[in-house]
């Protein structure tokens, strides 16, 4: 890395998944010689989904231009990407960086900025097959990377995908003492975490929950997907 700092500027939104966020923060806020940027469209106060606010964000047309740019999923994400004035902030900045990020459905945000044509990505598995409305190759990987382009699969996935950025940065050394330093040794209780591990009325449970929320979802995704294929 050279000696000028290295620019992360996450985007926020209302709505977001709060882990989508946190998760990679924790891990970009320590990365050595850099500079974290918590943004959003119209700066101040953002709050998720679930309720927590995150106050002081800066506004993203006040930031002139970043080295990684980096967005978070959520179920609003599909309001976001069709957002004119967040797409147009967030398509500039995209201009200006190295690296092109994202966990779980932010990746469509990626798409919807027509910056996934023909590139793998990783998304939450239950959203994945919507990449395809914007030219992208889904990838069922936690972390996926093609080129300047690297994205996490859902949600805890971010911290998997934070610590493949901090070693592309920082090398393996650091990113591993950062994995021990925050202790990152998932043992989860239940293997459900995948649809290929869990058990089928677990999976088919989920997938009912999913499909009520399909139709608003994909709709909010082929608006966007006009706009840019």
């Amino acid at each position: 890395m050279s000696d000028q700092p290295f620019v992360i500027v996450e985007a926020l939104y209302p709505g977001m998944t709060q882990l989508d966020f946190t998760g990679p923060h924790t891990v970009f806020s320590r990365i050595p010689n850099t500079k974290t940027i918590v943004a959003s469209e119209p700066g101040g106060e953002i709050e998720s989904e679930g309720g927590l606010v995150f106050a002081g964000t800066k506004r993203l047309a006040e930031i002139e231009r970043c080295d990684l740019l980096f967005v978070p999923g959520g179920l609003a994400t599909t309001d976001v990407i069709n957002d004119l004035a967040f797409m147009a902030e967030f398509k500039r900045l995209a201009g200006t960086a190295r690296y092109l990020t994202s966990v779980c459905t932010g990746s469509l945000v990626l798409g919807a900025a027509g910056l996934l044509k023909g590139r793998r990505a990783a998304c939450h598995w239950g959203w994945r097959d919507m990449l395809k409305l914007f030219g992208a190759e889904p990838d069922p990987a936690r972390v996926a990377r093609d080129g300047d382009i690297i994205t996490g699969g859902g949600v805890t996935a971010g911290i998997d995908f934070a610590l493949v950025v901090a070693a592309e940065l920082a090398g393996d050394t650091f990113a591993q003492a950062l994995q021990l330093n925050i202790e990152y040794a998932p043992a989860p209780p239940f293997n459900a975490g995948r649809p290929e591990t869990a058990p089928k009325e677990v999976l088919e449970l989920v997938q009912a929950r999913m499909a009520k929320l399909l139709p608003d979802r994909l709709a909010g995704a082929e608006r966007a997907a006009a706009r840019v294929m």
